[in-house]
């Protein structure tokens, strides 16, 4: 009977022989029997076996039909098998896939922290100088959350799935190929935002040590120095996120230093200056959202860092630490520059610390020179991917297929040198759009805004939770009202970012 079935539990493709029409004989009701239970006993000893099997004779492997969404070699065919999703089968029963992944659990949970820790912080207090105290602190405990929630979501689906390897493999699965596009302008403008936030930081803090040169000069400035780092590779450019969790460890403590040190307003913890329980305005509101949420975005990288612990089944506890001891910190850091500040704070709160007198002047100096450094040496790392998308779509990468199968060293002398003449003009054009944009829009607020309301909210919340509901075919009344919330936010905060660029 088992050569009528074209499909079992672990999504394999069966092949089907011919169909021969023979007569009916009776049969023994007993047989079928133990035939049935023999075929569940091998379908259930089969459930351990990897989703992806090589095939010698296709790139593409068939996965439940003819509408399977599975994605190997690059391509994809049809949409997602909606029914045979729905079903209660091997793939919610499954254990977590090992993918002999060498990070341990601290290890991972460095990780996760160092990329969560960012320079978003230094807009934590004035998004409490907008929300006010009730409504920062609801608002950093909910994002806080909602980021955990949508991060053990993703994880979830990667380690479930071993043919899922990326972020935009899971948006591939959940709403098919077509999704592939909108997944990838999401990244490129949340890249480029983020690059833009780098110029825009390195450039005011330059501004606050030597203030007879203005921000813009030090933004035009920055693309000598810019331009050679985008051409180094990524084994030297690694050293930068070592040099990153210095810079903010420092940031954090200089904070402290100067509240404690100073006994008198403004800029002292121990005379705070005037606060509010409650927000000024809606748009300070819809501000405070995207500042408060550019904070957690890091989700590019949890199918990464899932897949890479020695026991995946242990990220949940893991991650559920890294949001706790970041929601805390950038609480921490919040209600210490509002305290200090109060409604007067700046975007940044590191330009209050050197222009507020009273403070330890060498401190503060040492602690914006890294603020200097660091968003330049992290310009190239953030940048890295958008670099690889937009070779990718000039077909210039050499891992990108060329028509005819022609390898990049079977090309023309001529062809090469246009491909290195367009990678050179490509890897400059980007900084350079960068620090105009800079330029054009130079509020720092006004850039974190837009990455927490519109990139932040749509791929660390509105993307993970609508994955979750097409995969399952269902929607929960949590899933539901975090959605439903989570829209309206981003939606509101986009808008007040834009009224106030």
């Amino acid at each position: 009977m088992t050569e009528f079935w074209d499909w079992d539990e672990t999504l394999r493709p069966v092949s089907q022989p011919a169909r021969t029409f023979i007569p009916r004989q009776p049969v023994d009701t007993q047989e079928i029997t133990a035939a049935s239970e023999s075929q569940l006993a091998q379908s259930t000893s089969d459930e351990a076996a990897p989703l992806l099997e090589a095939f010698p004779t296709s790139n593409q492997v068939n996965y439940g039909g003819s509408d399977s969404d599975a994605y190997v070699g690059g391509e994809s065919r049809g949409t997602t098998d909606r029914p045979l999703l729905r079903r209660k089968s091997s793939i919610t029963l499954r254990k977590p896939h090992n993918y002999g992944g060498q990070s341990t659990y601290g290890q991972t949970l460095f990780n996760s922290i160092a990329i969560l820790l960012g320079v978003g912080m230094l807009s934590e207090p004035l998004a409490f100088a907008y929300a006010g105290w009730i409504g920062g602190t609801a608002l950093i405990v909910f994002l806080g959350f909602l980021n955990c929630y949508t991060a053990k979501i993703l994880a979830g689906i990667i380690l479930e799935d071993p043919r899922l390897r990326s972020y935009a493999d899971i948006g591939r699965k959940a709403f098919g190929p077509k999704s592939t596009a909108l997944t990838t302008i999401m990244f490129c403008l949340e890249l480029f935002a983020v690059s833009v936030a780098f110029v825009t930081l390195a450039a005011d803090s330059m501004h606050e040590v030597m203030p007879a040169y203005s921000s813009d000069t030090f933004k035009i400035a920055s693309i000598v120095v810019l331009v050679p780092l985008v051409f180094l590779p990524l084994s030297i450019l690694s050293y930068a996120s070592i040099f990153g969790i210095c810079s903010t460890l420092l940031i954090i403590l200089v904070i402290f230093v100067d509240g404690f040190s100073k006994p008198d307003a403004p800029g002292s913890l121990w005379s705070p200056a005037a606060t509010s329980w409650g927000t000024g305005s809606t748009t300070e509101l819809g501000i405070a959202f995207g500042l408060l949420m550019a904070g957690f975005s890091g989700h590019a990288v949890i199918p990464s860092l899932a897949r890479d612990m020695v026991d995946p089944s242990q990220f949940d506890n893991m991650i559920n630490w890294a949001f706790v001891v970041t929601t805390f910190i950038y609480g921490v850091i919040g209600y210490a520059g509002y305290l200090m500040f109060g409604r007067n704070v700046s975007d940044e709160i590191s330009k209050d610390l050197m222009s507020t007198p009273g403070y330890n002047s060498w401190m503060n100096e040492l602690a914006l020179w890294t603020l200097v450094s660091t968003p330049l040496t992290k310009f190239p790392l953030s940048t890295r991917p958008l670099n690889v998308i937009l070779e990718i779509m000039l077909g210039i990468d050499n891992l990108t297929p060329f028509q005819g199968g022609i390898k990049p060293q079977q090309l023309s002398t001529a062809r090469r040198l246009l491909n290195r003449v367009i990678f050179i003009v490509e890897r400059i054009s980007v900084p350079a759009l960068s620090i105009l944009v800079s330029i054009l829009v130079p509020e720092f607020s006004s850039l974190m805004a837009f990455i927490g309301s519109f990139s932040a909210f749509m791929i660390c919340a509105i993307g993970p939770i609508s994955a979750k509901i097409a995969l399952e075919g269902r929607c929960s009344l949590v899933d539901a009202s975090l959605l439903t919330i989570a829209i309206v936010m981003a939606t509101w905060g986009t808008l007040a970012a834009f009224l106030t660029a």
